[in-house]
């Protein structure tokens, strides 16, 4: 069995033998800061696992737990950009991680209730982020968008976001 990668550093770290029922147990119930919580424990458990992909994917899903911006554990582990980033720089490049530009980019523009907008604005954060650490990654250009500007996204995050979120944002995207 290939060994674990390394530590994230801005994941907490996931209790022994986690995996899908973590969340799964959510399906019926709020999904808010313990399921953020969950989410950040089974991304980290995933990429430990050399699954950066599905990572990824969890920690989407952390973007879209049901948070005011004040619960605690936003203290200690505030929304997960700076762990996108690193699981994408990070990931051996004989692992599948897909096409992290695409996916945000599909993402941002066919997003659904609930919290519509300010999802939206974390997608298209996410995919700013890819765009600066992976810029040889291609766009879909069969998917018609307007990619918006790092201003944009800025505005975006400020207006839909918690208090502060563009400040996480901007430090992870540089």
């Amino acid at each position: 069995m290939p060994p674990a990668l390394p530590i994230c550093p801005h994941l907490p770290l996931s209790r022994p033998g986690l995996d899908w029922r973590a969340l799964h147990a959510f399906r019926v119930t709020a999904r808010g800061a313990d399921f953020y919580v969950a989410c950040l424990e089974y991304a980290h458990a995933l990429w430990r696992r050399r699954l950066p992909a599905r990572a990824i994917l969890c920690l989407d899903r952390a973007f879209g737990a049901e948070l005011r911006g004040d619960e605690v554990i936003l203290e200690a582990h505030p929304l997960p950009y700076a762990a996108m980033r690193w699981i994408i720089e990070q990931a051996p490049p004989e692992l599948f991680i897909g096409n992290p530009r695409i996916h945000f980019q599909h993402y941002a523009d066919r997003m659904n209730e609930p919290r519509r907008e300010q999802r939206r604005w974390r997608a298209w954060a996410c995919w700013a982020i890819v765009r600066a650490i992976r810029p040889g990654l291609p766009a879909d250009l069969r998917h018609q968008v307007e990619e918006p500007t790092i201003a944009a996204i800025t505005d975006g995050l400020r207006e839909n976001g918690f208090p502060n979120e563009e400040l996480y944002w901007t430090c992870a995207l540089k």
